[in-house]
């Protein structure tokens, strides 16, 4: 479970399946809100479990978030949900992402973990980013670390270098 899927309303008490969320969600979400609540009342319950992944597979996450151009939008949260999907899957089970966070659905897309969407429609295509310079439109990679531009001093802005329809 993404913090997203907590702020959408999502239930943990609507469905039986074993649900999994890491601790970076927890600290993500404000402690007067629903969505803290319901989150809380879950893992009191025993409904939710919190487990925090293992640094092996938070390396596949991040170089699966490198190679699609994501790795600079994802928050530690984003990448720990991603990390313990990536570690459950190799354990034998078949995890779902609940996320309407669109950086995330392209990265579990690329590692061949399913994701579902409760307030948008979800991502259609997996997008392989870049960043440009708005101004005079030097190239530079997803993930490199500045936010402005080398040559000009121009905010950076990305797009889609690439995009691959999603067989689902």
């Amino acid at each position: 479970m993404d913090t997203s899927a907590f702020v959408a309303g999502f239930d943990p008490f609507s469905i039986s399946e074993e649900q999994y969320t890491v601790p970076a969600v927890k600290k993500e979400m404000s402690g007067r809100s629903m969505a803290w609540v319901r989150f809380k009342t879950a893992v009191e319950n025993g409904k939710l479990k919190v487990r925090f992944p293992k640094k092996i597979f938070m390396d596949k996450a991040k170089a699966s978030a490198t190679l699609v151009g994501d790795s600079f939008f994802l928050s530690e949260a984003d990448l720990q949900v991603l990390t313990l999907a990536l570690q459950l899957k190799t354990q034998g089970y078949s995890p779902l992402i609940v996320t309407d966070d669109y950086s995330i659905q392209n990265v579990a897309n690329q590692m061949g973990i399913e994701f579902a969407s409760l307030a948008t429609f979800g991502i259609r295509f997996r997008l392989h980013w870049i960043r440009y310079c708005p101004a005079c439109h030097k190239r530079y990679p997803a993930n490199h670390k500045s936010k402005r531009c080398e040559v000009c001093g121009t905010e950076l802005k990305r797009k889609p270098s690439r995009k691959k329809i999603l067989e689902r």
